[in-house]
This record gives structure tokens, sequence and C-alpha cells, in this order.
């Protein structure tokens, strides 16, 4: 387990600080949406944790820019899909902040496969990360999360449309919704809420992971009603509005963000 930890005063810049105080971990957060999504949560005040598993370089690039922000960042490579590294992360962030107030479940994975070809360690390996993982974690790590806590897992578009190879990653992002709902009723006891996130096709690495032949990346570069495709930043702006006081009576809800693409006929 690889931690990192430093501290950075930024004078430059004044960001509005909604979030300050708070604490959030993203977990897949070194790259691609889960950064976005630690970058508009550091830019409102957070302290941010975020995990990562191989890409070194990704993350520490990351944490050079989160320390902009001027808040304390600390990078922990950890495995989703292994409970006891799961636990690892809960007991560094015990370590380093006492407790957590927002949880996004960012991290996933998956074997871009078609059903009569996935084998049964491609499944595992995809819902133990995409499913089982944000289930243990939130589980276990709600027993440090004050109330006004927030849990935000984020899902995709293939968990209600059919995608071309993406069986096993569809069905852990249909879970993962599942989980929300459930997991939202029994920590609204705790004073915590659960939604999740479900962005559209968004230009990023994880894009060419999908067959070349499925041109998976001109719909990630398509406009969407909006006049424009969908950005990692409008992601990181909706989590940071799930985690704000005024979002305290939306739980258990999957929220799209993609500007109104999955509506369209075409």
């Amino acid at each position: 387990m690889e931690v990192w930890q430093y501290n950075y005063i930024m004078e430059t810049k004044k960001f509005n600080k909604t979030l300050l105080g708070n604490v959030a971990l993203v977990t897949g957060g070194s790259r691609g949406v889960g950064l976005s999504i630690a970058l508009e949560l550091a830019k409102r005040g957070c302290d941010i944790c975020f995990t990562y598993l191989k890409d070194h370089n990704s993350a520490k690039n990351a944490h050079e820019k989160l320390l902009k922000s001027g808040n304390k960042i600390i990078k922990i490579r950890s495995h989703m899909g292994d409970p006891e590294s799961i636990n690892k992360v809960i007991d560094i962030i015990k370590n380093e902040f006492g407790e957590l107030n927002f949880l996004v479940n960012n991290a996933a994975s998956g074997v871009m496969k078609n059903p009569s070809e996935l084998s049964i360690r491609h499944w595992d390996w995809t819902m133990n990360i995409n499913a089982r993982g944000p289930w243990l974690i939130t589980k276990e790590i709600s027993k440090i999360m004050p109330p006004g806590g927030r849990v935000i897992n984020i899902s995709s578009p293939g968990s209600k449309r059919v995608l071309p190879s993406y069986f096993a990653v569809g069905v852990s992002k249909s879970a993962l919704e599942t989980i929300t709902k459930y997991m939202s009723i029994e920590m609204s006891e705790k004073g915590i809420s659960v939604n999740a996130v479900s962005p559209g096709f968004i230009k990023t690495k994880a894009l060419k992971a999908f067959p070349k032949d499925l041109s998976i990346e001109e719909l990630a570069n398509r406009n969407t009603p909006v006049g424009r495709s969908v950005t990692g930043k409008d992601v990181g702006n909706v989590v940071s509005m799930l985690c704000g006081k005024d979002a305290e009576m939306i739980r258990g809800q999957i929220i799209t963000v993609d500007g109104g693409e999955t509506i369209l006929f075409r």
C-alpha cells in the first residue's frame, strides 16, 4: 500500500469553497472522469484522498494538479476488487483525517467481450471491482462518516442500453444502480445519502477498451442537444452539487449527465 501526502498553500487563486472542511475519497481518481471529479471537489474546498491501481505516472500527475487547490491531498495505491485492500484504504483515511464526508465510487474495470465469449474469471474481475467493491467500501466507510455524509456511485449508459462487447460492465453497472437504491434506504438511518451519476460518453482513455470498429469515440465527440459533448467537468459539477447541503432530499436517484443524448432517437 503506497501513500503520498503533501500540503500546499495556494495564494494566487481564490475559489468559492462551498465544501470547505470536508474530506472526500474518489476511487479511481488519478485520471479521466475520476480526476475531473476530484478536481471539482478540491476546488470547492475538500481535502482529497484518491486511489489508483497501476498507472503511477497518472497518479503522480493527478497529485500535483490537486495540490494546486491548497488542500490536503493523499494518493493511495489500492485494488477496489480486494476486500483487504479496501480495508487498508479505510484505515489510512481514519488515521489521516479521522472521518470521511464524501465517498465517490468511480473506480471501474472490465473485460470487453460478448456474453458467449466471457469467462468466469472475466465476470468475477468485473463484478468484484464495479459492484462488490462499492458495496463493501460504502458499508465499512459509513462507520467513520458523520451525518450529512454523501456516497455517489458512478454508473454508465450501459446499465440500461445494450452496448457492443459491454456485457459484464453493463451488468455490473446495473447492479451498482440497484446497490445505490438499497444502500440509500439503509444509510438514511445514519443521515447519509446515496445516489448515482450516469455520465454520457466522455472522451477518455477508457474508450480505447472498445473494439475500434465500433466507433465509440465518435459517439463521445458527437454534440448533444446542448450543442457540445459531455466532459468530465460536467460530471464533477453534478457530483459536487450532490455533496452540497441543498441536495439533502435527493436520495437513491440515478442522475443522467449526458446533455439529453439518451432521450434522442438516432
